[in-house]
């Protein structure tokens, strides 16, 4: 039998684009398009400045539809004498609170609700983008205008603070702030205090599963439903993989070698971590990372989301079934050959519109229950 002839070496290129091509066999066959025209991968924080411009222009080049929500804007104070600005989405002709202090004026949004005269349920949502950027233009946040169309509600975004200008706590405590104004103006805002949900995705999920530990701890607002959606909520998400690619001084590959050119990877979790927890943190807390959380029990249902080829997806799964083994009822989904924020790249996909469909039908249940 004659010998096989020895394969030259692969080139860095070629070893890159082989791995990419294996990693396109695990991507969802309705998604490959949108994934072959991803374009490279770059570190956002090299010029995060740059990156948010660049974020609210592309927001900007489209306008959100806003046809049959109302917004307005409010200030809260904060103890330093800052302000911390929400945005309230409200079904078209629904409650307005005129400043946020006084009552209704208007058509009650609680008209809305079957003549129930409870008002709406109320979402309070945090958007992601690593806890650094994903800001949306005012009155123009497309999930939130989704939310108060389709499920329907107020829906609540905050502004809170962004890394690395601000790190830890100052983004969660914002957002926990956010709950007690809302809970606090009920009334005026036309929210039924008993129906108040927490939803977000990717640092957005993270931030929705700490406010919820921060409300059990504090004696808070009663939270009956937290959505997090593709969660960042603990920080050893890639630490070994960074490790690793930092002694070999390698920027090509996460663990298979194939999606770090194009979508986030491990790397870029730690990324977003180390310019989020403040400088020194060995270790984060339950209201940074509530992964880190010991005790997870007497908290409210929860939905977890994750997709096949995040990152994020193995602490995802496993906090949901921490959340189950607690006793917190939890309803779990994952989306079968997807990357993290593919939706963003593939929105008219079937596989899309059932994740968005799937998550927000759960949100609804929540607020709507039977009986």
């Amino acid at each position: 039998m004659s010998a096989q002839p020895e394969m030259p070496p692969r080139t860095a290129m070629e070893h890159r684009t082989a791995m990419q091509h294996r990693t396109a066999v695990r991507v969802h066959p309705e998604l490959r398009p949108a994934f072959e025209a991803l374009p490279q991968f770059s570190d956002p924080y090299e010029d995060i400045e740059g990156t948010r411009e660049g974020f609210h222009a592309m927001l900007a080049a489209v306008p959100a539809d806003r046809t049959g929500v109302d917004s307005e804007r409010f200030e809260i104070p904060r103890a330093d004498g800052s302000a911390l600005t929400v945005g309230v989405y409200r079904p078209e002709g629904g409650a307005s609170s005129g400043g946020g202090e006084g009552a209704a004026t208007g058509q009650d949004a609680r008209t809305a609700d079957g003549g129930a005269g409870r008002g709406l349920p109320a979402v309070l949502h945090f958007h992601g983008g690593g806890y650094a950027l994903g800001r949306s233009l005012p009155g123009q946040d497309r999930t939130a205008i989704a939310l108060c169309r389709e499920l329907p509600a107020v829906v609540i975004t905050v502004e809170y603070r962004l890394a690395p200008e601000h790190r830890y706590p100052a983004g969660v405590e914002d957002c926990y702030l956010a709950l007690e104004w809302a809970a606090e103006r009920a009334d005026g805002l036309g929210i039924d205090p008993a129906r108040i949900a927490l939803a977000g995705k990717s640092a957005g999920g993270g931030l929705s599963a700490a406010v919820a530990l921060m409300a059990r701890d504090r004696g808070g607002p009663e939270i009956v439903h937290q959505s997090l959606c593709v969660p960042d909520l603990d920080d050893r998400v890639g630490a070994d993989e960074a490790a690793d690619a930092e002694g070999s001084g390698a920027e090509g590959a996460d663990a298979e070698g194939a999606l770090s050119a194009r979508v986030t990877t491990g790397r870029g979790v730690q990324r977003a971590w180390k310019h989020y927890l403040p400088e020194g943190m060995a270790v984060a807390d339950a209201y940074a990372a509530a992964a880190r959380a010991t005790d997870l029990s007497a908290l409210p249902p929860a939905y977890v989301l994750v997709c096949d080829l995040d990152p994020m997806r193995d602490a995802g799964l496993a906090y949901a079934r921490r959340l189950m083994d607690a006793g917190v009822p939890v309803t779990v989904r994952n989306v079968p050959g997807a990357w993290h924020g593919f939706e963003l790249f593939a929105p008219e996909t079937r596989v899309a519109k059932e994740m968005t469909a799937h998550w927000t039908g759960q949100l609804r249940a929540a607020l709507y229950p039977v009986g």
